[in-house]
């Protein structure tokens, strides 16, 4: 009989979210590594080599491959027979084990978990508490399964009750492009169907948590073995989902998943649940098993398993911005797709600061901050170590933001902003209406983000932590003119360009 002790568990459960904060599972790794080998649009071709050499920097330096370190989630299946030396419950030593992992002094990682959240919304600081999903199994051991999973793809979860007769392919095809590019494409989708519905979103997390292994099954079907009819859904998924040349980012291009994950169970012959998550650039897990001898030993990947591939920003082709001097016609100027280096100094800003901000606008206060001509940036960075500046300080998803865009743009001075993913309709309406500009940054590429930003400093609403107001004095930061001044918007005219240069998915003009 084993017996695991409340140390083991806790101490590898700390190990565990600070292993994942830094390194890809190397499956994972290797997919993207031959998507950028066979990736032909420009465009995607760049943010794939800006998220594999952010991924290397990450192995080398210890640092979180996203400022978002995601919320804690912990599979496990417990033994029947297996028992605890332990004063304290299986949630407790979890929280610990998290507490401990997201405090630690050479690698802290953002805390992002709010209680309260239909009230206050307050930081809980520390991460806690963890999502603890149970299943007790025959034997005397303890498998663990530990997982960090970022709001900007958790945001993008989906679930749909069909009638038995409707078609899954179809369902995922009209859903996925609804999902915009928020959740960080490429990577990867998990899929639960049947049960009830609560258990096809739980199937949809779990399935995420296998490894990346499509190429096998691709190889399987060339021979012409027999496969099971998930597996055929697996490989029709695949291809059409990326059919819909949706690309890296949401740039257009001929990789948006490196896998399709399905995991099915029985269901009610009147019901057919279906649920969608998708895990984003920064897939971060790890898989581990105790058995009472100590705490789990977790090796480090070989560097050399990453692929050569080192992203520097081409000053031949991209335009250096001075964002100090910066004036509404030259943002005026600027064309959709081009390639920006920003530099100088920069504020930044997201859900809760644009929320008080509206609130003091409401009620005739003064801001603050100045943002006449100046550029906000939507992120909330990683506290820094040692002599860092920032930790990483990559973009968070902008279609939050859009319903205070008009305000921001006619209100406060603002002339332009940075983010991830695309901008939804209010947004691009008023950046239209006001000749500004909303720029792109990679998601997934946080710490490469990091390294272009010198200085850092709190400016105003510190008590709201990581989504305080910063000025960062940024050198050669790279994004991407994603909404231009009169409202044309790369995430609509990327995707609908290699859609149509695929061929395999019908084109809608209208």
């Amino acid at each position: 009989m084993a017996v695991i002790r409340e140390q083991d568990l806790i101490q590898s459960i700390e190990d565990a979210f600070q292993y994942i904060s830094y390194y890809h599972p190397p499956d994972y790794i290797r997919a993207l590594g031959e998507a950028w080998e066979r990736e032909e649009g420009p465009a995607a071709r760049d943010a794939i080599a800006q998220i594999l050499t952010n991924s290397r920097l990450c192995a080398e330096g210890h640092r979180p491959i996203c400022q978002d370190t995601g919320i804690a989630v912990v599979f496990l299946k417990v033994g029947m027979n297996l028992r605890w030396d332990t004063t304290l419950s299986v949630q407790e030593m979890v929280d610990e084990g998290v507490r401990r992992a997201y405090l630690h002094p050479d690698n802290k990682l953002r805390a992002s978990v709010l209680l309260d959240p239909a009230g206050a919304r307050r930081n809980s600081r520390d991460n806690t508490p963890a999502v603890v999903h149970y299943e007790i199994v025959p034997g005397d051991g303890l498998e663990v399964i530990c997982a960090a999973k970022g709001g900007g793809s958790e945001n993008k979860a989906r679930m749909a009750m069909l009638n038995p007769s409707d078609s899954i392919v179809d369902w995922v095809l009209r859903t996925v492009p609804t999902l915009g590019a928020g959740w960080c494409p490429p990577g990867i989708l998990g899929i639960g169907i049947g049960g009830t519905p609560e258990k096809a979103v739980l199937m949809a997390k779990e399935a995420l948590m296998a490894p990346v292994d499509i190429h096998e099954l691709q190889a399987r079907a060339g021979r012409g073995d027999r496969l099971s009819r998930v597996d055929e859904l697996r490989l029709e998924l695949m291809d059409k989902v990326n059919a819909l040349g949706i690309g890296a980012q949401g740039l257009g291009g001929l990789t948006t998943v490196l896998d399709v994950k399905i995991l099915d169970y029985p269901t009610h012959a009147a019901s057919l649940p279906v649920a969608l998550i998708p895990n984003c650039a920064a897939t971060r897990h790890v898989h581990f098993h105790l058995d009472g001898s100590g705490p789990a030993r977790l090796d480090p990947p070989r560097l050399e398993d990453w692929p050569a591939v080192t992203w520097q920003a081409d000053t031949e082709v991209a335009t250096r911005v001075d964002l100090d001097a910066l004036t509404k016609e030259q943002v005026a100027a600027w064309t959709p797709g081009q390639v920006l280096l920003l530099n100088g100094r920069m504020l930044t800003g997201r859900d809760a600061a644009h929320k008080r901000i509206q609130d003091m606008l409401a009620q005739g206060e003064a801001l603050p901050v100045d943002f006449t001509n100046r550029v906000i940036y939507y992120v909330g960075p990683v506290d820094p170590v040692r002599n860092e500046a920032v930790g990483p300080a990559g973009p968070t998803t902008a279609t939050r933001m859009d319903k205070f865009t008009r305000m921001m743009l006619e209100q406060t001075g603002l002339i332009a902003m940075v983010g991830k993913g695309e901008r939804g309709p209010t947004a691009i309406e008023a950046i239209r209406d006001n000749r500004s500009a909303y720029l792109m940054a990679v998601g997934g590429a946080a710490y490469l983000v990091a390294k272009a930003i010198r200085t850092a400093r709190v400016v105003a609403f510190e008590d709201l932590g990581m989504e305080a107001i910063y000025e960062f004095e940024v050198r050669d930061m790279p994004v991407t003119v994603a909404v231009d001044a009169q409202g044309t918007s790369v995430h609509e005219t990327g995707p609908r360009e290699w859609r149509a240069r695929i061929g395999r998915i019908p084109v809608m003009t209208a």
